[in-house]
């Protein structure tokens, strides 16, 4: 017959605990799995230690590299808290079995890819390219999304510390020059995505570019009552977007576009801004969107009451995802390269890893293109 021990950790209030006996039962427990006993992180220890993340990580894996005192701290906060090594995160860390040669000599790792949107088809196109390429060289890619809120970001950012991942690839919501800062002590390489920053590498797109672009091409078609539709938050990409227009439109004699700011970038809040758009006067005659999701929706709104796109109202979109060219009236859009967005932003994480120290921090811009259809 096989006798079942289960053993609790709760105390009665007011009782009196054998200290011995605690000790012994957490030695007799130190062999089981993670997943058996209560979940504590390596930010508790170091939080109950009062080091860093990556001091904790040193004296489990290096501690020949810790001051003894500190590592003596540690222990007694790993001994105190039951800590449990999450072996999920030393194999992200460890050179896994392989044929002889697969990958060179580089050892297999993880990194980030923090977006703020994965419904978003550019995001997870940007996320595609990136991951190409790390596979390419051998490496994973973990995707993870932000959601346009900088405390879901943050906590994105702590689960890659604690799993030692090699680099997060990020399109910033609320990461600033400290939080990069932590990333690089612990031991990640940092690359935005569609940001610039001097503190860190970065892939970018010319977007101010991309909007000359679009005013441009409607001024062509001679449209002088432009309309710009954008989502709120508004990335910062936009508001470059909008800014390129602005100056195309202002260098040509006419005014800034008249900006309508919707409650996201999707097809509904899109078919929102026709409504709008049909309620002005005068009534624009060129309409310039943020990205192609708002653009499909405003077309598939204006189609519904009666507007002809283009004959009426011209439509340009930004983005070019797989939707633009089968929309109901194909998309005129700003190409941008997503794909090489996120195998640029890779190659630049990979990158600081191979040059440590002497890495100098490097700026990439890719320039978007015109792809014109039916809408304009």
């Amino acid at each position: 017959m096989l006798s079942v021990f289960v053993w609790s950790p709760c105390v009665t209030e007011g009782a009196e605990v054998d200290r011995g006996k605690l000790h012994y039962l957490r030695k007799q427990m130190s062999g089981r799995t993670r997943s058996e006993l209560p979940q504590t992180s390596i930010r508790e220890v170091a939080r109950r230690a009062g080091v860093s993340v990556g001091t904790v990580s040193n004296v489990l894996n290096r501690p020949d590299l810790v001051a003894e005192a500190t590592r003596d701290r540690v222990r007694a906060a790993i001994e105190e808290l039951g800590f449990v090594r999450n072996e999920s995160a030393r194999r992200l860390r460890r050179r896994p079995e392989r044929t002889a040669g697969e990958f060179g000599d580089e050892p297999r790792r993880a990194f980030g890819v923090v977006v703020e949107d994965l419904t978003n088809p550019y995001a997870t196109d940007v996320v595609r390219g990136a991951e190409q390429a790390l596979n390419a060289a051998g490496h994973d890619a973990l995707w993870l999304s932000s959601d346009h809120s900088p405390s879901k970001e943050r906590r994105s950012l702590e689960l890659l510390e604690d799993q030692r991942a090699a680099g997060v690839l990020i399109i910033p919501v609320g990461l600033d020059s400290g939080d990069i800062a932590r990333l690089r002590a612990a031991g990640l390489s940092v690359v935005l995505i569609d940001r610039g920053g001097q503190d860190a590498c970065s892939a970018q797109v010319d977007h101010v570019a991309g909007g000359e672009i679009a005013a441009a091409h409607l001024l062509g078609l001679g449209r002088e009552q432009v309309a710009f539709v954008t989502g709120a938050p508004e990335p910062r990409s936009c508001v470059e977007r909008r800014d390129g227009a602005a100056r195309t439109l202002v260098e040509a004699g006419f005014g800034k576009p008249n900006t309508l700011v919707q409650d996201a970038l999707s097809p509904a809040e899109g078919q929102l801004a026709a409504q709008r758009i049909m309620a002005m006067s005068p009534l624009p005659d060129g309409v310039f969107c943020a990205n192609d999701l708002l653009a499909i929706g405003v077309i598939n709104e204006l189609t519904r009451l009666g507007v002809r796109v283009p004959q009426d109202i011209a439509v340009i979109g930004y983005d070019d995802i797989e939707l633009a060219a089968s929309a109901a009236v194909p998309l005129t859009t700003v190409r941008q390269p997503r794909r090489e967005l996120g195998e640029e932003a890779a190659e630049l994480a990979m990158a600081e890893i191979r040059e440590g120290k002497s890495h100098q921090h490097r700026q990439v811009v890719l320039t978007p293109e015109l792809v014109i259809r039916e809408s304009a």
